[in-house]
């Protein structure tokens, strides 16, 4: 099979959050490559895909990863997205690389594998770091997109961040949000701009819009915590 691999998108794992990434990707007619080593997986695709298996450094490499601008790792195994992970850095430096984590316990060890962003909910993944590539390959970085699908009482929270607040200079992993209340920080809208590549160490300013993800029960956790104690304070 002949693949473009100038500036495409490599999307390692084709299963229940990958086939959402190919779905989006290929809506916004993104070049992309799909591997996985579950063959059943490719049925009737109609994309560039290569059957292998993902933590595989020569599947990698016949997949152009080394030339791709972004990798979506949305294996289902944490440990294969680690390793996945370390490989795919190791043969692309400058690739922005996006990975699933199936557990949050494994966030932290996906970050220091080399990924620039996890997602840790399983059921928005997809559709998140699908929105995100085409962001991201956009030089103008649209905003970013406020209306997304929610799944099984998983729910966005926009929360402006005041001079009262917790989040005010502290980084990501500083405030402890995940380990507080079980949410992640997805965006933060600053300036009339949206920050997507959030890390463990990206700052919060006062007066940024942040957009937190999490469960139902965790999101009114935040909200109790973080939203309308501030509100009664200020």
């Amino acid at each position: 099979m002949d693949l473009d691999i100038n500036g495409h998108v490599v999307v390692l794992g084709c299963g229940d959050v990958g086939i959402r990434v190919v779905e989006t990707l290929q809506y916004a007619n993104i070049s992309f490559t799909v591997v996985d080593s579950n063959v059943d997986n490719f049925e009737d695709a109609d994309y560039n895909f290569i059957h292998g298996n993902a933590t595989d450094e020569d599947i990698l490499r016949e997949a152009g990863l080394e030339k791709a601008s972004t990798v979506i790792i949305t294996l289902n195994d944490d440990t294969d997205v680690i390793f996945a992970t370390l490989i795919s850095r190791g043969l692309n430096p400058k690739s922005a690389i996006l990975a699933r984590a199936n557990s949050f316990r494994s966030i932290d060890k996906i970050y220091k594998a080399g990924a620039d962003y996890v997602a840790s909910l399983s059921i928005v993944a997809g559709q998140i770091l699908a929105k995100m590539t085409s962001q991201c390959l956009d030089k103008a970085c649209k905003k970013m997109d406020e209306d997304i699908m929610l799944y099984e009482g998983i729910d966005i929270e926009k929360h402006t961040v005041t001079h009262g607040h917790d989040f005010v200079d502290r980084t990501v992993e500083k405030t402890g949000l995940r380990q507080n209340v079980g949410c992640t920080i997805i965006g933060i809208e600053r300036e009339e701009q949206v920050i997507t590549d959030i890390l463990p160490t990206t700052i919060i300013r006062k007066g940024d819009v942040i957009a937190v993800v999490g469960g139902r029960e965790e999101i009114n956790k935040f909200k109790e915590k973080y939203v309308k104690r501030k509100t009664n304070h200020l």
